[in-house]
């Protein structure tokens, strides 16, 4: 099941994609959550066939897609590839623990809506990333039961103002800026995505491959993350863990990729979707 938010006409709703087209949550027999975040706490997804018996749709043209879920917490894992960390001068061996930041829900558009190129941002780079949705409250998760909590997928565009993410030891500024990064187009249930290690990701910048890698290269896990983050702080249904980006970001290619006004950067995950933002410059 592919679950969408989105903006039509002023009015912020959620709904069910089939097709090209998305059902609002309104004209579901059954659905009574309010929110994306809610109907995941609630586990009451509907069928197929209450899906199909719906008559009421609109077309995905004509919607603006927000980010797929109001998360109240967001995780980030950094350097969780063998060939970023290498090419970073890192070792690319596993360390003892995952590198762990966080990021803000302003910080994020949907898909399609411009991801912004602040004006104190020299260095802007992109990151593309597997989104973990939470499906219920985490604490002190075992590894061996993590994915149990798991409630979906989607595609994530790190943004990041690298010079601003080397002001200190940590990471918050950089990864921050307003409408920097972006996170969709959907939420992907964990069903839909079997064999998610094999599934492999793509980065492009205007139609040029930039990252490449499957998830199963991750040095940590989607279980190992969740079950370290989730040693320190409790994790709630529509949380969000980042799983971290693979090798060639623009920073480190040469010459430097960085980007630029104008430029489209697209993240594609097989089974999750295609996630597309143009860089526009700030307002």
């Amino acid at each position: 099941m592919k679950i969408a938010s989105y903006d039509r006409g002023g009015q912020v709703s959620y709904g069910f994609v089939v097709g090209d087209r998305v059902i609002d949550h309104t004209d579901v027999p059954g659905v009574t959550a309010g929110s994306v975040r809610e109907l995941i706490a609630s586990g009451a997804l509907p069928d197929a066939d209450t899906l199909a018996g719906v008559q009421t749709s609109t077309p995905l043209s004509e919607v603006a897609l927000l980010p797929p879920v109001e998360a109240g917490k967001i995780l980030c894992a950094g350097v969780n590839f063998p060939a970023h960390r290498e090419e970073i001068s890192l070792s690319p061996s596993r360390p003892d623990y995952p590198t762990i930041f966080s990021r803000f829900a302003d910080s994020l558009v949907g898909h399609e809506t411009p991801i912004v190129k602040a004006d104190a941002c020299e260095e802007f780079d992109y990151e593309g990333e597997l989104a973990v949705v939470i499906g219920k409250r985490a604490w002190n998760v075992p590894e061996s039961e993590a994915l149990e909590y798991v409630f979906g997928y989607s595609c994530f565009n790190d943004g990041t103002a690298r010079e601003w993410q080397r002001h200190s030891p940590q990471w918050i500024p950089g990864k921050n800026f307003y409408r920097s990064g972006s996170f969709g187009p959907y939420l992907v249930t964990a069903d839909e995505v079997p064999d998610l290690g094999n599934s492999e990701l793509v980065t492009r910048v205007n139609g040029e491959v930039r990252q490449q890698a499957r998830i199963k290269d991750m040095l940590f896990s989607v279980a190992e993350l969740i079950a370290y983050v989730t040693t320190f702080t409790p994790l709630e249904a529509g949380d969000v863990v980042v799983a971290g980006t693979p090798g060639g970001v623009g920073l480190f290619m040469d010459p430097p990729g960085l980007l630029n006004v104008g430029d489209v950067v697209e993240v594609e995950i097989d089974g999750v979707g295609l996630l597309r933002n143009e860089v526009a410059a700030q307002a």
